[in-house]
């Protein structure tokens, strides 16, 4: 007879041990806090049979925007589809090539038949949804949630963080009331859920509210910035919050002592910088050299060919550092990346490629050719992923050309 998960989900090849250490592993993941990696090894090393063990450490390297790291499924779900499965772990696997494969309408197809059979099978809808964020579902991510809550209750194991995913869900289907009352009800479950305090984060900054996002953030830093994956990107918008406040030293503090201290290359913490050093020199912050480090760090990614708001993120720093060489050569790259009948040539069609050369007119102060590329975006922005905080950074520049227009201003280059 199998054992049961804490959701009393059927699972293969595990041992009472093994399901404990998995279920902190998915617990930390879902929480956005430190440890899970080493929790999940603990349940493999107990149970080396156990398939959701492997399938979980998948979906680890699958959620993400590096190219490279997410090769490293490819062993996870090998292995997994050597061993036995009930029909819901099956379903997994097969999600999990489907991702492998690049097929996209595949991968979220299994998901939603996943979640429509098994409302309580926390990880397909914690994947289901990290992949609506990546995709610019905003539809989806409303309703994906919604669908399974009515197989939810308080006393079930990782009911906190589908309240979460639903804050998060409802902040981009601008419903910023609701969404602050179902982070709070997440937060009450469990006070370390990183994933709410950064739902009630949005909440503030959609609202332009950024004296109460500080506050909040101040108060409840020991939650959000110690053993916890998202540290960086709550920094960046305590930053954000800085800079709507108009406190430009600040928020350059900011970026030197948190989100780009460490000269991270994780992909993550190269958008926030990207993001966060592009609205400082937009607002006329003295950026130094700053931009000379970033645009180093992003290079070796030039040819990734995987993700579109990578790709503009990569031209922020190539453009911000002057640095029309290495600008030139992605844009070449998504040239052709369009032509191709990929996920990422489509989204590369319609965002990307216009997103990136609106910035390399921008940088050459060529602004009303940065509008006019700009310009077509907003029907599509969201292809790109991420969230209307994140793509909000369009609007800005293209706001900016407008002034700059009106009132010449040196260009980023010069």
């Amino acid at each position: 007879m199998l054992l049961r998960d804490y959701r009393d989900l059927e699972i293969s090849g595990a041992t009472p041990l093994a399901r404990d250490a998995f279920e902190r592993a998915l617990d930390s993941h879902l929480s956005w806090r430190s440890g899970a990696q080493a929790h999940l090894e603990r349940a493999a090393l107990d149970a080396p049979r156990f398939t959701m063990a492997y399938v979980l450490r998948a979906y680890f390297s699958l959620c993400n925007r590096d190219r490279a790291r997410i090769g490293n499924a490819r062993t996870d779900h090998e292995i997994a589809s050597r061993l036995p499965a009930t029909p819901r772990e099956q379903l997994h696997i097969a999600a999990i090539g489907a991702a492998l494969a690049d097929d996209f309408e595949s991968f979220q197809a299994i998901l939603r038949r996943l979640s429509a059979q098994y409302p309580r099978d926390v990880l397909a809808l914690q994947i289901g949804h990290a992949l609506d964020y990546l995709t610019g579902d905003i539809e989806g991510m409303g309703t994906r949630i919604t669908a399974a809550l009515p197989a939810w209750s308080k006393g079930v194991s990782g009911y906190h963080a589908v309240l979460a995913m639903q804050a998060f869900s409802l902040v981009e289907c601008e419903q910023y009331e609701a969404a602050a009352d179902q982070a709070q009800r997440a937060l009450e479950i469990n006070p370390w859920d990183v994933r709410a305090h950064h739902a009630l984060t949005h909440v503030y900054e959609m609202t332009g509210n950024p004296s109460a996002g500080v506050r909040w953030m101040r108060e409840r830093r020991a939650f959000w910035a110690l053993d916890t994956v998202a540290a960086t990107h709550c920094w960046w918008h305590w930053a954000l919050f800085q800079l709507a406040l108009g406190q430009t030293q600040a928020a350059l503090a900011l970026y030197d002592r948190r989100v780009r201290g460490t000269g991270s290359r994780e992909i993550s913490d190269l958008i926030d910088s990207s993001a966060l050093l592009w609205r400082l020199e937009l607002v006329g912050g003295d950026t130094g050299n700053r931009w000379r480090e970033l645009a180093a760090a992003w290079a070796p990614h030039i040819e990734d060919g995987y993700c579109s708001f990578s790709d503009l993120h990569a031209m922020l720093a190539f453009v911000g550092a002057g640095d029309f060489r290495a600008a030139g050569r992605l844009e070449r790259e998504l040239l052709q990346s369009s032509t191709q009948r990929t996920r990422h040539g489509e989204t590369t069609r319609l965002v990307g490629l216009p997103a990136c050369r609106g910035l390399i007119a921008f940088g050459h102060g060529e602004y009303a050719q940065a509008i006019e590329f700009l310009g077509v975006l907003p029907a599509h922005a969201h292809r790109i992923g991420g969230s209307h905080a994140q793509r909000d950074l369009l609007c800005l520049t293209a706001l900016q050309a407008h002034r700059r227009m009106r009132r010449p201003a040196r260009p980023i280059a010069a």
